[in-house]
């Protein structure tokens, strides 16, 4: 059982740090503001401008769909190197790419407590993934 919750939790980073990377650690990486212009189930698209003098403005970056409020909306990004691909920068954006692992802790809180018998520990895995699931969620609604 504590195979399988450490499994679980190392699911969970692995599939935050694709986008959590980018987002804290943007030394070297463009910054910017996308402008939304369009919006599908799952992506908004828009024009990069960058925060730079001299740095290279993008007709057309993909930014996910959960970190906008829509068509017209302002963001602040950072450009995943090698991609068309934007990440929301600040608080709100590290909030949004560590999800995946709040959803590990509360799936990992089941294991730990139900399988292993670690009740508190338990517990405390899933306040935890319950609070940064719901301030990424608080954070992305204002």
């Amino acid at each position: 059982m504590a195979l399988i919750a450490l499994l679980i939790l190392v699911a969970g980073v692995w599939s935050s740090w694709g986008d959590a990377k980018p987002t804290m650690l943007t030394k070297g990486l463009e910054r910017g503001t996308v402008t939304v212009s369009d919006c599908d189930d799952e992506w908004c698209t828009g024009s990069f401008s960058p925060a730079r003098a001299g740095g290279e403005a993008h007709g057309r970056v993909r930014i996910d769909e959960a970190v906008t409020d829509g068509t017209g909306d302002r963001v602040p990004v950072a450009l995943k190197p090698g991609t068309d691909r934007a990440v929301r920068t600040g608080a709100a954006g590290i909030l949004h790419a560590w999800v995946p692992f709040g959803g590990s802790l509360l799936l990992g809180s089941l294991v730990v407590a139900g399988g292993l018998g670690m009740r508190r520990t338990g517990w405390s895995m899933g306040l935890l993934g319950a609070v940064l699931v719901g301030a990424s969620f608080a954070t992305l609604t204002v």
